[in-house]
């Protein structure tokens, strides 16, 4: 919708319609002063409520005067739309936020805010109230009508979420070497057929090719620009998890957020896992270096945590920290189809049909001493992963992973670090330990 700048420019002249809301924003100083947060958040969910829509903010829209946003304002301006679809609206909702600029009518460059909202796939509402887009402004959904919206909206969600498309994006998104790297000899040549065949593209509802969520996940370095909470946030705690947090001062050893490529992200979080954790030398036996934690075991649990966490949930992101007793894995989401904890080693379901295929398909390429590969590809198809967790890190530790849901969405599991006390000759960081073995040979 207004791919260009010359047909957003026809559309602010017309004026206001269904699918176009203009705003102009007004600040005191460095203090946002208009339009109210909670009046443009009603806007927005409006619009996703109905049919999706552009809202233009730095436009007057009585005279159809393109006013821009002060310079010195702009980014304010752009966290606090970003802020707003994140904590105004429940649920939150995805949306392209981006800063333009466009021509004046004496053809002065302005900065201005274009919001491209999707119909979405959900009911949106704020401040307790629903609303709906009915031609230039915004009414209130009547009960009837919200019910029969809510039943129409949870129908389209039987898409998989992964294979929905993104606003604000198109072929151009994808990164052309992430894509091809999936190309077999009978792939097809044509760039934009084998992207759809691989759930990375879809037509959009008026027909634009625009990336999916698989898409922006596996097919771009940054998957953040578009699913902000696309990402590994890690930490490595200096104590055990009872007594990390009584020194707030110094209780952090090391902590980094992975931003790319979901499978770049299982690599950096694995490498984090590696340089934070201890290695035990022992004299039992000849000298052996004792790892705290299954390389192995924290490889499968992420990968399993990228493949299966709900991505439809904003606000939530993997969180992986690590304790001198245990590693907590956060992930968000239920697990699919009605599965327990206790079915884990035993059942198989996927949420993320489409990126569990692709991960399928991508290659470990991981080389770190004490990692041993389990197979080539990262997803393993044979349903083996959470087995390999269990038994690998039991195996090493003594104790036994576990699985438990927290509240209503997140799945937390636990591996507990080995615990060589008996015959421990000394503890050294990871990386120290491969430097001595090195030495050593």
């Amino acid at each position: 919708m207004f791919e260009s700048p010359r047909q957003l420019l026809q559309a602010i002249e017309l004026g206001e319609d269904s699918r176009l809301e203009l705003k102009e924003v007004q600040y005191s100083g460095a203090k946002w002063k208009a339009p109210k947060v909670d009046d443009l958040a009603a806007e927005i969910a409006a619009m996703a409520n109905a049919d999706g829509g552009v809202i233009v903010l730095g436009v007057d829209d009585v005279r159809k005067e393109i006013l821009g946003i002060p310079e010195l304002n702009l980014d304010d301006a752009e966290t606090i739309v970003r802020d707003l679809l994140n904590d105004k609206l429940e649920p939150p909702l995805i949306a392209s936020v981006r800063k333009v600029r466009l021509p004046d009518s004496q053809g002065i460059d302005r900065s201005i805010i274009r919001i491209d909202i999707p119909k979405s796939l959900f009911v949106h509402r704020c401040k307790g109230r629903y609303w709906v887009r009915v031609g230039s402004s915004k009414r209130e959904i009547s009960p009837d009508y919200l019910a029969r919206l809510m039943q129409q909206r949870s129908q389209a969600r039987l898409i998989r979420f992964d294979e929905q498309t993104v606003p604000g994006t198109s072929l151009s998104t994808l990164d052309q070497s992430l894509v091809e790297r999936y190309r077999s000899a009978l792939s097809d040549s044509h760039f934009a057929t084998f992207a759809n065949k691989l759930a990375m593209l879809r037509p959009d509802s008026e027909g634009i090719e625009r990336a999916t969520v698989t898409g922006i996940l596996l097919g771009t370095p940054g998957p953040t620009e578009f699913l902000p909470n696309a990402f590994i946030q890690a930490v490595a705690y200096r104590g055990d998890f009872e007594t990390a947090f009584l020194d707030l001062e110094n209780y952090q050893r090391d902590a980094k957020d992975f931003i790319g490529s979901v499978d770049q992200q299982v690599r950096d979080a694995v490498a984090f896992v590696d340089n934070n954790m201890t290695i035990s030398g022992s004299k039992d036996l000849g000298r052996s270096n004792l790892p705290q934690y299954d390389l192995t075991a924290v490889f499968e649990a992420i990968v399993n945590a990228v493949s299966h966490r709900d991505y439809s949930m904003h606000g939530s992101k993997i969180r992986l920290h690590l304790f001198a007793d245990r590693l907590r894995l956060h992930v968000p989401g239920d697990l699919a189809n009605s599965m327990d904890v206790e079915a884990l080693p035993v059942r198989q379901a996927t949420r993320n049909e489409a990126i569990t295929s692709l991960l399928a398909r991508t290659p470990v390429d991981i080389t770190l001493r004490d990692f041993d590969s389990p197979r080539q590809f990262m997803m393993d198809r044979r349903g083996e992963g959470v087995n390999q967790i269990l038994l690998r890190s039991e195996n090493l530790s003594g104790q036994r992973p576990t699985y438990e849901m927290i509240g209503d969405g997140e799945l937390l599991l636990t591996i507990f670090a080995a615990n060589p006390n008996s015959d421990t000759e000394h503890v050294v960081s990871s990386t120290a330990a491969k430097v001595e073995s090195e030495d050593a040979e």
